[in-house]
Formats: C-alpha cells, structure tokens, sequence
C-alpha cells in the first residue's frame, strides 16, 4: 500500500507542471496562530480541486473559490459532499469552547478546514491566504494554472474579543472604495471591528433622510484652496459597505459624536446649539465650544432621529456615540442648560453631561442597542449598561471596569496611529497589553479587547496606509495573541517576510520606527548620541550636507559638542534610505548637564527628554511633539539651576504658542538670583510679546542682558494662563504650558 501511495503521489506531481507552480518559501502569518505545526510536503491546488462542505457552510466555500478565481486560470467547483478521492479541500464543522476557533490541516491528498461557526471559517480563509505565495494577494489578475501550500496544522482562536480599528472620515473624506479596502486589510489580520467615525466639527458623511441639510450643507467645509471641500457616504452607500463588512467577519459600530464635536450639525441646524446662532461648518482642528444643547428638548428629537435611522442601517448591537472634548462654557451661559440643571437636581456640568449621555443611553436600550464613549462619560456618573472607550491612559478603564462595565481599551500612548513613531513606534505596539497590571483579576473580564485609532487631522487618506502599516500588524498580534506568546524580534523578523504581501495588496506601509532618536549627555564635555530605531540600520552624518551618504561620517560612538552646532544625520536599511533626513541643532551655554531643581511636575505625554530636558543642548523646533518640549497643564512653571558662581551675562530660555491645541507662552517670565538659593533678586520680569489670541504655531525667545556678574542660583518663573480665554473655542479648559532650554551664558 506504501509503495502505491508513493506512486500515486509521484503521479499527482507530475500533473501539476511542478516548474510554473509558485510555492510559499516560508510559511509566516500574522497574527502568528496560537498553535502550527509544521510537516513535510504540499498540498497542489489547481483545476482539479473540489472545495467540499454541507451546504449551510456554501458562502463561505463560495467565499474561497472566488479568492482562488481571481487569481488563477480556475474556480474550484463547489460541491455539497465530501469526495473521497482527489484533490479537495473540505469544510467541516467542530465543536470548541470558542466561537471564532478554527483548525487547517494541509495534507499532500486534501486541505481540510474546521470551525465552529461562520467566523471561525472566515479566519482560516485568511490564515490560508497567508500560506500561499506573497502574488496571490495582489490586486492584479494572475494566470496560473496551480498553486502549492505548505502542509502545516493549525489551531487557532483569538485572545481578546474585540480587535478594532477607528477610521476618521470626517476630517478627511474617504471615498467608498477606500472604506471597503480597509475591510479586507482588516479581515486579512484578523482584526473584526470597523469603528466608523461618520461625525464631527469638519463634516457630517452619513445621509439622514429626515435632516437632509446635514448632508447639503453640514459635509461640506471651505477647503484651503477656497473652495468646498468634503462628501458624504448615501444611505445605499452604508448599506452596501455594511454588507460587505459582514461578508468578511466585520462588524463596523457607528460614530456619531454627542454633545461635542458637533459643528457641522449646529452650522446644518443652529436651533439644536445653546445660542442659535449660524455658524460655519469648522474648518481647523481642535475643540470647539459649540456643542448640542443639553436643555433644548428639540436636541434630542434630533438626536434620537438620527438614530433611529443610524440602527436601521447598522445592524450590530454597538452604536458610539463620543462624549469626548465637550466644553462646557456654552452651557454655563445657557439658560436653557442651568434650567434643565435646576430641574434634574443636578450640581454641575459634568453632572448634565451624565444626564445628557444617559438619556441617549435609556433610548438605545430601549431599542436593544448597547453604547459606547469615549472616557469622558464616567465624569458625573455612568450611564448604566455603558461600554467605556479608555483614551486618556488606561485608568478611564480601570475606573469603568471595577464599575462593572465592559471596557475597550484605545490609551493614546499606544493605539493613537496619527501619532508619530517618535510617539508609537512598532515595537512599542507590541508591548501592550490592553489588560493593566493593576486591575484586580475578577475584573479583567471587562476588558473586550481594543483599539488602534486613525484621526485623520493630518493624514488626508492617501497618507493613511503609511500611518496604519506596518503598526496595526503589531495590534493585530497583540489582540490575537496571549503576552506569553509573543516575541518582537520574532515578530519584526516575520514583519519583514510579511512586507511583499502588504505590497501585492497595495499597501504604501511606512517605517517600524522612527530611524534615528538623539539624546545628549555630558562627560568631560558635552556628546550627542544617536540611537538607531531599528539595528539593522547604518547611520552617516555631516556637518555641512543636509542630506548625508554613505560616503560622509559614520555614526559609531558619539559627537563632541563644544559650540553651537548643527548635525545632519541619515540612516540607511539594505543599503537603502531609511526615513527623511535629521538635523539636530545643539546649543553650547554654561548650563549645560545641570541637573533643575523643578517646583512642577511635567506632564507624562511631554517630558523633553526628562530631568534635564532644559538643560541638553536640544533646541525644540515648531513640532511640539519633536520630543524636546517639557509640558505643563494649568500650572507655572518654576526651575532652580545652581550655577556655582559661573559668570553669567545673558539668560534666555523658550516657549511655544499653538492656541489651537490650547498651547500659550506665558503672561510672563521671571529670572532672579540668589547668593543662597533663599533669598532672591529680581533680575527682570519680561511681558509676552504675543496675545493668546494670536493664531498659528510660533516660538518666543524670553531673555535678559546685563553686567556680567558670578551668579551661584538661578531662577526661571512662567506663568501660565491657567485657562482658555473666553474667546477660545475650549474656553474654560486648562491651558498648556510648553518650555525648552535655558541657556545661560
């Protein structure tokens, strides 16, 4: 019998014209399943091939001869029974404790795939996508006449429930197509939710019959060009998307944002806004303070309007309604809100928004939907039967959990992908775990899964591949895949093998990291020091050439600095660029490796490199995220520096101005000296040059000359703002303060 089965297998090889078969070199997917083994041989897929299953699995067989009859000169034949000879891959039913459990088990004679439900089936569609070579992805239509899988056994079933990704199409439009792209990029990671962000100051893309202007006027802006920028996703469009999400194991849960981010809505019907007043659909970034009114009954007519229609095109069980960013500065001047207040026995604001999230949350109940906001809902009470979206760090969800409360977790250190890499880099995907260490074990029940979010402020959809791959296939491992099961050098080695299928699917991935981070310490003089983001980068830099070769210096140690300075830096992958260049300006001053005795607390989002973030040298440009500025919210700044009776002539130190983001210089800045470090002089108090209101990003240089003279204690004070003026669009939120470098000379 041996020797027939060899002779039988000899023969099937031949039929199948070995030398045109394309065959994966290594079998590598990702997310990595939770068990493979690995055996000899290959199963031979070609004209021959039957897809064999009982009839109640026909879709999801007709799901695989279509992936295959795109790719080949054949469809399989889809058959209602199991063949016992020939070559057939066989669907079959198995019983498992997890509804999205499947198995692949690729044997020379047949390929058979096993689930428990529909979902479990999908997913090994994916998985077996994964085992074929790198073209079968790929959007183009290819002619062969056979295709070769590695035989391996897999068993699988994801970690966490919920694995989302949010897409942002109101700050940036993103046609149709585009949307459906992302489904399929998702289901091939195995990610299973779409959040749908369909709402918000810049546009409104969702078509509501009932409201028609919010689609007429309220998905249109004044676009940087003059003219009107925008669109809208019809109700036909929705539904063809949500279908085609179900197809392919995605559930998508709409957006739509309440009470904040809600411009485009009020500018389409200022009747539903505090004062009533027509407005402009907005067109800059940030928060706003015109936001629904929440002691307008007409608000919620509205509101529950919309989705009413919003559930007739989503059939899911989720809907997200926001709560985010909502200022409350209309509603303390509203007397319709302090009204409702009275009347509900209700404290303050946060308490009405309670209310308001509530009286959404009793309508979507009472129509069998559960939803879901961002952190800010737990301020003044939780709505009961809530699902808490933790943005702001993970304590938002901590808090929600021990409440009971389901919770997905989305803390912008990790899973906020508009971010740059010197924020989230790849690596630091893959550390995190959507459970915290610090949440009690009879409680981590609570924790569905999460999210990574794409905001779309600075990334138009063009640039939203780049910003997403290859970060959310660390995401997608991280939700897939229990912490003990993972491993990033073995995952950025299989990211690697993993980049020619993103490219046959046509995706323009970016980097893993940013290339090159720079620090500066002091011994026996002051030393930049480069750090490559990845190790299997070369570093060259110049001091004259803003774009570095390999022909100028190469980076193996550090660089003495002993003036003012600026470095070019490049990194090369392969032989090839990694990245844009760097240029690192260095300031020399006789501070420099001082260690600040602070009488604040910098924020945990903005260190500037920490403790001596004011005195390394580094100058912080006019990205405030460069990784250079110290931050504080609300409160002054103070530093000491001990100078140890250096001879000082001029001091100087900076500060940044982004109103927008609620960034302001300080209405002053204090340098005083001290003999002791108790008592002080007052050197000079030096006035903001520049009002609050002044718009766009800029730096002010606060200094001050005088006779040289030896000082032993230095003093910096700034005072901060503390609030957003009244004028601003988040008036009443606590305004940031950023600093960088105190140069003394």
């Amino acid at each position: 019998m041996r020797e027939l089965f060899f002779i039988s297998l000899i023969c099937l090889f031949i039929s199948c014209d070995l030398e045109k078969k394309p065959i994966a070199s290594k079998v590598n997917i990702i997310p990595q399943p939770q068990s493979i083994e690995f055996m000899d041989g290959q199963f031979i897929l070609d004209q021959n091939t039957r897809i064999c299953g009982d009839k109640e699995l026909e879709d999801e067989m007709n799901f695989l001869a279509d992936l295959i009859g795109l790719k080949s000169t054949f469809r399989p034949k889809v058959e209602n029974m199991i063949r016992e000879k020939g070559s057939c891959i066989i669907f079959q039913k198995v019983e498992a404790k997890h509804d999205e459990y499947y198995e692949i088990d690729v044997q020379a004679h047949a390929l058979q795939i096993s689930a428990k439900s529909r979902i479990g089936f999908l997913h090994a569609i994916q998985s077996l996508r994964q085992l074929f070579p790198a073209n079968f992805n790929g959007d183009e239509k290819l002619i062969e006449k056979s295709w070769a899988i590695p035989s391996v056994k897999i068993a699988d079933q994801p970690n966490f429930k919920w694995r989302g990704m949010l897409l942002d199409c109101c700050r940036h439009f993103m046609p149709k197509e585009f949307v459906k792209r992302y489904i399929d990029l998702l289901a091939y990671h195995k990610m299973n939710v779409l959040h749908w962000h369909l709402t918000e100051d810049q546009g409104w893309r969702i078509e509501i019959k009932k409201y028609p202007l919010l689609t007429e006027k309220g998905a249109w802006r004044e676009g940087k060009d003059g003219k009107p920028y925008g669109g809208f996703y019809t109700q036909e469009d929705i539904k063809e998307i949500v279908d085609y999400a179900y197809s392919r194991g995605i559930s998508i849960v709409p957006e739509i944002e309440m009470p904040g981010h809600s411009v485009a809505a009020i500018s389409s019907y200022p009747h539903l806004s505090c004062t009533g007043e027509q407005i402009p659909v907005e067109t800059e970034w940030g928060v706003f303070k015109d936001i629904y009114c929440a002691g307008n009954d007409q608000t919620f007519e509205f509101l529950k309007d919309v989705l009413d229609e919003v559930m007739l095109l989503f059939p899911g069980e989720y809907i997200h309604i926001g709560g985010d960013e909502a200022p409350k500065f209309r509603w303390e001047n509203c007397s319709k809100c302090q009204k409702r207040m009275d009347e509900e026995g209700l404290n303050d604001e946060h308490e009405l928004q309670s209310w308001f999230i509530q009286e959404i949350e009793n309508y979507l109940s009472s129509k069998g939907r559960i939803l879901i906001g961002w952190d800010e809902i737990l301020e003044g009470g939780l709505a009961e039967g809530a699902v808490v979206q933790s943005w702001r760090g993970v304590n938002g969800g901590i808090e929600a959990a021990k409440e009971r409360h389901d919770v997905i977790m989305s803390p912008t250190s990790h899973c906020y992908f508009d971010y740059s890499l010197k924020s989230i880099d790849l690596e630091k995907v893959y550390s995190f775990n959507p459970i915290p260490e610090e949440l009690a074990e009879d409680k981590q029940h609570h924790i569905l899964g999460a999210e990574c979010n794409m905001w779309s402020e600075r990334a138009p959809f063009e640039l939203v591949d780049s910003k997403v791959f290859p970060r959310i296939l660390a995401m997608s491992e991280v939700l897939w895949s229990a912490p003990f099961n993972r491993d990033f050098d073995d995952f950025y080695k299989r990211v690697q093998e993993h980049y020619p299928r993103l490219s046959a699917l046509g995706v323009d991935y970016g980097l893993e990291t940013d290339p090159i981070s720079f620090a500066t310490y002091f011994e026996d003089g002051l030393r930049l020091q480069f750090h490559k983001g990845i190790p299997d980068l070369d570093v060259f830099y110049s001091r004259t050439d803003s774009h570095p070769t390999p022909s100028d210096l190469r980076f193996d140690d550090f660089i003495p600095i002993d003036k003012n300075e600026q470095i070019f830096a490049q990194a090369f992958k392969s032989g090839k660029t990694y990245g844009e260049p760097l240029a690192v300006e260095v300031k020399h001053h006789l501070a420099i490796g001082l260690d600040p005795k602070y009488d604040f607390e910098w924020s945990p989002y903005y260190t500037g490199g920490g403790k001596r973030a004011l005195t390394n040298g580094l100058i912080g440009s006019l990205d405030f995220r460069d990784g250079n500025w110290q931050a504080v919210q609300f409160d002054d700044v103070e530093c000491v520096l001990d100078l140890g009776g250096k001879e000082v002539q001029t001091i100087e130190s900076h500060f940044y101005q982004y109103n927008n983001s609620w960034i302001f210089v300080p209405e002053w800045v204090e340098y005083a000296v001290s003999e002791n470090g108790e008592e002080w002089e007052l050197l000079e108090r030096i006035a903001s040059e520049h009002a609050p209101e002044e718009s766009g990003k800029f730096i002010q240089v606060f200094n001050t000359s005088f006779e040289p003279r030896k000082v032993n204690y230095l003093k910096l004070k700034a005072k901060n703002i503390q609030y957003c003026p009244d004028w601003h669009e988040a008036a009443g939120s606590s305004a940031w303060l950023f600093i960088d470098e105190i140069q003394v000379r």
